[in-house]
């Protein structure tokens, strides 16, 4: 009691919200990012013998941890895309794009990515894409700077 009616003492104290360390990539993730580095994409081999790319550390299936690393081409099909004709800031590619999911050659599962096209019918479901590697690589997602049409690959 002692307090009149609208005088509240409010206890304040500044809070800074961080995360002040790092996470390792491990063998599986540090090994597709170090390949894209070289300008090499790897995928890793499931339980059922299917290769996801990029890899997972585990199984999707079974929990089952993965190690066995292949090697998938720089080239792919478009499996499924959509059109980004309003670019916005931050985003991979400066102009208009395809956002597609891409399954490489080799690999049984898609990546998610953006196809720097002319236009919407230029792209396809079917079509053939590559990569576009980054002038300078780092070693991260970044360094596929997008993908191209392969030529005559849209129908």
């Amino acid at each position: 009691m002692g307090d009149t009616e609208n005088s509240v003492d409010l206890l304040q104290a500044e809070l800074t919200i961080g995360y002040p360390f790092n996470r390792t990539t491990g063998p599986v993730i540090g090994a597709f990012y170090t390949g894209l580095r070289e300008q090499v994409v790897v995928g890793i081999k499931g339980a059922d013998g299917k290769v996801v790319c990029p890899p997972f550390e585990y199984d999707p299936h079974t929990g089952a941890p993965l190690t066995e690393l292949v090697k998938v081409a720089n080239e792919g099909t478009i499996t499924s895309w959509s059109w980004v004709s309003t670019v916005r800031e931050h985003q991979a590619l400066d102009r208009p794009h395809a956002l597609a999911l891409i399954t490489l050659d080799g690999a049984d599962t898609a990546m998610l990515h953006v196809i720097d096209a002319p236009g919407p019918e230029a792209v396809a479901t079917g079509g053939r894409v590559a990569i576009r590697w980054a002038e300078e690589r780092t070693g991260a997602i970044t360094d596929i700077a997008c993908f191209e049409l392969i030529d005559g690959s849209a129908s």
